[in-house]
């Protein structure tokens, strides 16, 4: 099943996005909190985690770096804020070349109904300038992408 992402501006300094998988919302909820789980799926076409850390606790510390074409590499990481295992993550995200100003709140909200989780992501920006940032990149592709590649992590999850 592949569903399409959708994007809105709620606010000014907010992005939303929902999407949903056909898997239960505990391994969509693994998906993002595992490193090797995470390695395998997050990212847009043609860039890969090569090094994935995951505290998760609240306080805990979680940092992922990715290597794209050419050699290229970028690499973010945060704080978590709160971690209800399968329904709820949120987390500071700062990219290291800061390519918006300050740093994102992301939340995600996983909920389930008939095998089917749905996934809504907030991300809450400084300011409306980096809001507008994010939403004129590519990160509606990558994400979608990403999210691609997901579905296909969590297909080969749910066969073993």
């Amino acid at each position: 099943m592949t569903t399409a992402l959708t994007i809105a501006t709620p606010s000014d300094r907010a992005i939303v996005m929902t999407r949903s998988f056909n898997a239960p919302r505990h391994l969509v909820f693994a998906a993002w909190t595992k490193p090797e789980l995470v390695a395998r799926w997050y990212g847009a076409k043609g860039w890969d985690i090569v090094d994935a850390r995951i505290d998760l606790r609240v306080g805990g510390a979680w940092r992922f770096v990715w290597r794209g074409p050419g050699g290229a590499t970028m690499a973010s990481g945060g704080v978590y804020r709160e971690t209800v295992t399968p329904s709820r993550l949120s987390y500071t995200e700062s990219f290291d070349d800061h390519w918006y100003p300050g740093e994102a709140l992301v939340s995600h909200d996983f909920t389930e109904e008939d095998g089917t989780t749905t996934l809504t992501t907030t991300h809450l920006f400084a300011s409306r300038q980096a809001r507008d940032l994010v939403i004129a990149s590519p990160m509606a592709r990558g994400v979608s992408e990403g999210y691609e590649r997901l579905d296909e992590a969590l297909a080969e999850a749910g066969s073993r």
